[in-house]
């Protein structure tokens, strides 16, 4: 479990619609992604790595994505 000692805030609608489009995720592996996020207080794509969503190298490009932005 990740957790961070500041809120996380909810995922932009960017990011979500990113994973989806480019990555490929559902949207039942999104809506478990944010959910559990959320609650651990953790960051979207380590939540998704960590439930085995996103492969290291995914999560690398969603890093590089976000940098981009």
């Amino acid at each position: 479990m990740v957790i961070t000692t500041s809120p996380q805030p909810v995922p932009a609608s960017a990011l979500v619609d990113y994973l989806r489009r480019d990555i490929g995720l559902s949207d039942d592996a999104l809506a478990l992604g944010v959910r559990q996020s959320v609650q651990e207080q953790a960051p979207l794509p380590v939540t998704l790595w960590r439930f085995g969503l996103l492969s290291l190298g995914q999560l690398d490009q969603v890093y590089d994505w976000q940098e981009r932005q």
